[in-house]
Order: C-alpha cells, then sequence, then structure tokens
C-alpha cells in the first residue's frame, strides 16, 4: 500500500512538472549567450512601461488595397507586432490579401502559426498539403463569407480563380507569425543552394534549376 501511494505521489508530481512548457519560439532562433550584456534579443518584444501606453500601440489600418502589380498578382498588408507594438505577448496577429484577378499567393507555411481566412470579396480556391508520408492535398473553393484554417506548418495556397479583384483577411495565432515562401527560400537563398542538389531533389536538368535561381535571387535583391 505505501509503495502504491509513493508510485501515485511520484506520478502526481511528474505531470505537475510535465504542465510546464518552453514558451513558444517568437522569431526564427533564439541564441543563448553566457554574457548578458551581449544579448540583444529577447523571445518577443522588450515591454513598454504599462503607464505609458497609448491608444496608437493598439491601432494599424489596412483599408488601403495592397498593390497587385506584381509577378503573382497579389499583395499580403501584414499586421504583426512590427505594425501595432500592443500586440505583443498576446499571441495573435492578422493580414490583409488583395488578390488581382487570377492573383495567386503561392505556397508558403507560417512556422509559428495556424491561420484562419475569411473571404470578403471574390472567389479563392486554397488549400493546404499535410506532412509526409501523405502529402495529401486538402483544398476548396470559397466565395464572400466562407472561412477556411490552415493548420500550423503546413504549406498552404490560395488563388483567386475569378475574373475580378479579390479581398480576404487573415487570423493567425502568433504576434510574429513568419512566412516562408517555398519557390523564394528554396531558389531565391542568399547564398545558394547548390544547384546540383536541388536538381537530383527536385528531379530537374541542373540548368533549369540555375535559371530559377537567378530568377528568384533578382526578386529578392
Amino acid at each position: 500500500m505505501k509503495s502504491f501511494l509513493l508510485a501515485f505521489v511520484l506520478l502526481a508530481l511528474a505531470s505537475s512538472l510535465a504542465s510546464a512548457f518552453d514558451p513558444s519560439p517568437l522569431q526564427d532562433f533564439c541564441v543563448a549567450v553566457d554574457d548578458p550584456l551581449h544579448g540583444v534579443f529577447v523571445n518577443g518584444k522588450f515591454c513598454k512601461d504599462p503607464k505609458l501606453a497609448k491608444a496608437g500601440d493598439f491601432y494599424f489600418s489596412v483599408k488601403m488595397p495592397g498593390d497587385t502589380n506584381n509577378p503573382v498578382g497579389s499583395n499580403v498588408s501584414a499586421v504583426n507586432v512590427a505594425q501595432i507594438p500592443g500586440l505583443n505577448t498576446l499571441g495573435i496577429s492578422a493580414a490583409r490579401i488583395d488578390f488581382a484577378p487570377y492573383g495567386q499567393n503561392p505556397p508558403h507555411t507560417h512556422p509559428r502559426a495556424t491561420e484562419i481566412l475569411v473571404v470578403l470579396e471574390g472567389t479563392l480556391l486554397v488549400g493546404f498539403v499535410t506532412s509526409n508520408p501523405n502529402n495529401t492535398l486538402i483544398s476548396k473553393v470559397l466565395n464572400k463569407g466562407d472561412v477556411f484554417v490552415f493548420p500550423i506548418g503546413l504549406i498552404h495556397f490560395q488563388f483567386n480563380i475569378g475574373k475580378t479583384n479579390a479581398v480576404a483577411f487573415a487570423g493567425l495565432s502568433s504576434q510574429n507569425p513568419g512566412v516562408i515562401t517555398i519557390a523564394n527560400a528554396v531558389f531565391g537563398s542568399d547564398p545558394a543552394i547548390d544547384p546540383g542538389f536541388l536538381a537530383k531533389a527536385f528531379q530537374l536538368d541542373k540548368g533549369v534549376v540555375e535559371d530559377l535561381q537567378k530568377k528568384f535571387w533578382m526578386d529578392s535583391n
């Protein structure tokens, strides 16, 4: 009986300790330093004295359409902690996404956030791909008023399949969700990933990879 009680107490203690967890990262990485004098970042942003807070710390406007005159025909107006300092530590952000006719928000991922999207105008084909080994495409055509969720970390996209402009708003479960546009990251990295490696990985001719790298590197620089 005593051993049972001891085991129960130990399990309860372990359970309470297991409820503690590392805070979710709010940037790509945070390298530890032994000397705090050389530490320049925190996981998030430094906090202002609450007594000095003002309405402007919690406000930003995205009422104006974004410029969609670009190769992909879309524009994402981010509303995260960089635009609204008051979002710091609150674990939420937003974005306005404008689409020209047949414009797209290319395949990308948010490493730190789930996204929920609501269509305000137009018709969008949206979807995400599940992780290996299934790589299942889950997609749907959305119209005005429709809502769709993209789980954290999964590659997803939006495509305006209509002949008119489209507008959507997204909510994201991080003050700094981050975004990795797949093609830009793979073919536009600086320095470039070895083209021979990418040619084998994507089963492409090396010359095709080099052409893609030139294009995406020029677009990002």
